[in-house]
């Protein structure tokens, strides 16, 4: 008999690229290479995960082909690199220790509790039964715990941690879901709740007393796995209307947690988009249309079409809800941010004591440090089922964002409102965390927070700085200390370039920007623009027409004042019939008529996000703004609950004095205000439609991108994009980063890039 050769065994070398540390990929190769019968090893690096793998030709091939078709759902793998080595002929195959070294690697965002987990939570047999920080490879904390890459337990906030005996088998037991799982942990080895306040517990008991705290009406401040959330029940009216004075909420609607996806649906409308993202990894904050009636409090979201919901991310979200058998709690949770309104989360443990001091009636905390702050990612879903971001934070960030062109490394520094910062180099960007507006040192604190961690996590050094060219901005100020070159970029045209970005494009587009504030070129308030745009710069088209802004942030905060200052600019006088006027104290509306007649503190502005306060005003609906865009969203709620309205005012962006006087006809022959609503943001549409057919004629662009804090109005961007769509233009909006100032950074690095280039 003739002896069959065996095929002779071959070695490879596999450098893998990307998001793939924290995500259980080691025990990921581990499997497989065992499963395929292969020899070798893995190790973390530097530049990502670096396996040598051996065996047989053909089962080397299933192997590459697997390691990419077949990885964990939170890998992102943006390179393999192969090399053939000697082979060795070992046998068996082994995760071995990090290397070290110059590179890159990235850190996935942090993924809320997975199905198996919540179910060892739950099963009173395990050993980590109501365990609040159970976590395995596929879930739990890892953004919010990394200090430093490659991601180890010893560059984790759990390096102070060691694990128990228990742990440290299942961490090293290559058959056990929790191998090498760098979170690890168990009631053995911590980390451990502890409850303060009025009353002290610890453990189980700490739980308990705050759930029992919760059904009595009180506040408790609860630390998460990015910072401090303040907590009470939802449908108790005297308790949100406590937190909401206490913490200087004024109108701004809060956001609830519901413990599960058929509670969350009796509060507003859950579709199957809906659905996926209360379900999915990323947990953020759904914006649904309002159900009524409805199970909360009055206080929740007075004044808004949308109730803000998410479901539990993690173990003690969960058991905040009870398990059974537990005693009857909350079945609705407020769960708004731990700061007062304008402040940066609270992440420090002291120092949430003292600044939540006031605010909470008890602290729900634990002793694992948290390395950056990571607010609640806020989206909503539009009419195509698609995604529109409206924060982008914890659960997305720092996930990478593919960039359609090369640059070198840059910072981006954002705006001052809804802070983001980004950071970019090659063909790749990362957006920090939500940091918020920097108008405190407490927020700038946590800015340079923010700027110093993700540098750390990316290993980018920027060459070049970018940032807004309003000469007041903190960002911008920032930008100009740092001293390295520095591009500034401006407002608008860094919006449209967001969206292009994100959506891999790199040729001139026509860029609808609407927002409330920013700097033009010649000085004034840009905020109506239609820009012919590309990365390497822009030509204004068209824009609302200007119209003085009395006093400023007066007129943000008072939209009566945007109201007459519209009105006059229309030729429409101030009669006392009209809901503005009689909003108006007698002596403001004096001196307001003065200040515009001589122009004294009346910057020009093209904002159509002050327009949409203005027609507020003018109808009746919000005359004074206790937060950003109150007027606005107030506007839209109406507008949502006119049913069947098909056609708008007339309406050219160059002159809105018509548009304006067919509302002041409409208010006084008798028109509901919901119907004078829904006609003006068809309107809006009209105009945008008018004005992009106008700009295709003169420039033949017919690619369409929406933008700008204004289309987080979901009614108005679903009238824009099917109106667009039907005139045959291909839009694009917002999926990856917010249309808001959210996103400004994304496109100040591309736009710098690009000019630098240049």
């Amino acid at each position: 008999m003739t002896a069959v050769a065996r095929p002779l065994p071959v070695r490879r070398l596999v450098a893998v690229g990307g998001v793939v540390q924290g995500v259980g990929f080691r025990p990921f190769v581990h499997a497989l290479a065992t499963e395929l019968g292969l020899s070798g090893q893995v190790a973390n690096g530097p530049d990502g995960a670096r396996i040598e793998i051996e065996g047989g030709s053909e089962a080397v091939a299933a192997f590459c082909h697997r390691l990419t078709a077949d990885a964990p759902a939170l890998a992102d793998i943006v390179s393999v690199a192969t090399s053939e080595l000697l082979p060795t002929g070992g046998t068996g195959f082994a995760i071995v220790p990090t290397t070290t070294g110059d590179g890159r690697t990235l850190v996935p965002p942090d993924a809320a509790t997975c199905d198996a987990c919540l179910t060892e939570l739950t099963d009173p047999a395990d050993r980590r039964h109501r365990h609040p920080f159970i976590t395995c490879t596929d879930c739990g904390p890892r953004f919010t715990i990394t200090t430093a890459m490659p991601y180890d337990r010893a560059t984790t906030t759990m390096a102070a941690f060691p694990m128990c005996p228990d742990c440290a088998a299942e961490y090293t037991d290559p058959s056990d879901r929790r191998f090498h799982a760098q979170p690890i942990a168990c009631w053995a080895c911590g980390p451990r709740l502890r409850l303060t306040g009025t009353v002290r517990r610890t453990g189980g008991a700490a739980l308990a007393e705050a759930r029992r705290m919760l059904a009595a009406g009180a506040i408790v401040a609860v630390k998460g796995i990015g910072g401090y959330h303040l907590v009470c029940d939802a449908a108790a009216p005297r308790a949100v209307g406590e937190l909401r004075r206490r913490k200087a909420r004024g109108d701004k609607p809060f956001a609830v947690m519901t413990p599960d996806p058929g509670t969350a649906a009796r509060l507003g409308h859950l579709g199957p988009a809906e659905r996926r993202l209360l379900t999915g990894r990323a947990r953020p904050i759904v914006l649904l249309r309002r159900r009524s009636p409805s199970p909360l409090a009055p206080q929740v979201c007075p004044g808004s079409p949308d109730i803000g919901v998410l479901l539990p991310y993690t173990p003690l979200h969960r058991l905040l809800f009870g398990l059974p058998g537990d005693p009857p709690g909350p079945h609705i949770l407020v769960v708004t941010s731990g700061n007062l309104s304008g402040e940066p989360l609270v992440t420090d443990d002291r120092e949430g004591l003292r600044r939540l001091d006031g605010l909470a009636d008890a602290w729900l905390w634990h002793d694992r440090p948290i390395a950056v702050a990571c607010d609640d990612s806020v989206v909503r879903v539009r009419n195509d089922g698609s995604t529109l971001p409206i924060r982008r934070s914890r659960g997305f960030a720092p996930a990478r964002i593919r960039l359609p062109v090369a640059v070198r490394p840059v910072l981006a520094v954002g705006g001052d409102m809804k802070n983001t910062l980004c950071l970019a180099e090659g063909d790749a960007a990362w957006l920090s965390a939500h940091v918020g507006d920097l108008n405190s040192p407490s927020a700038r604190h946590a800015f340079a927070r923010a700027e110093n961690h993700l540098r750390e996590l990316t290993r980018v050094e920027p060459v070049r700085v970018a940032a807004d060219r309003h000469p007041g901005y903190r960002s911008a100020r920032w930008a100009r200390r740092d001293g390295r070159p520095l591009t500034l970029v401006q407002h608008h045209h860094a919006h449209i370039a967001s969206a292009m970005a994100e959506h891999q494009l790199d040729e001139p587009v026509l860029g609808i920007a609407f927002d409330g504030t920013g700097y033009g070129d010649d000085g004034a308030v840009w905020g109506g623009e239609v820009l012919l745009a590309d990365y390497a710069g822009y030509r204004r088209l068209a824009h609302l027409s200007y119209v003085p802004l009395p006093g400023g942030d007066a007129a943000v905060r008072h939209p009566y004042r945007m109201a007459l200052a519209h009105l006059r600019a229309a030729g429409v006088a101030w009669s006392p019939d009209l809901p503005c006027v009689a909003a108006c104290p007698p002596g403001e509306l004096r001196l307001l008529e003065a200040q515009l007649a001589r122009g004294v503190a009346c910057v020009p502005t093209s904002s159509m996000g002050r327009l949409f306060d203005a027609v507020s005003s003018l109808v009746g609906v919000c005359h004074r703004a206790g937060y950003e865009a109150q007027a606005a969203v107030e506007l839209e709620a109406a507008a949502v609950a006119a049913d069947g309205v098909r056609n708008g005012y007339a309406f050219a962006l160059e002159d809105p004095a018509p548009l304006l006087g067919a509302v002041v006809a409409d208010l006084r022959a008798g028109t509901a205000v919901p119907l004078i609503a829904a006609r003006f943001h068809l309107a809006v549409a009209g105009a945008v439609r008018a004005a992009c057919r106008k700009a295709r004629r003169s420039t033949g662009v017919r690619t369409v991108v929406l933008t700008g804090g204004v289309f987080a109005n979901a009614l108005l961007d679903g009238m824009c994009s099917a109106g667009l769509a039907e005139d045959g233009f291909t839009v694009l909006g917002h999926t990856v980063v917010p249309p808001g100032d959210g996103g400004l950074a994304l496109g100040q690095a591309v736009v710098a890039a690009r000019v630098a280039d240049d």
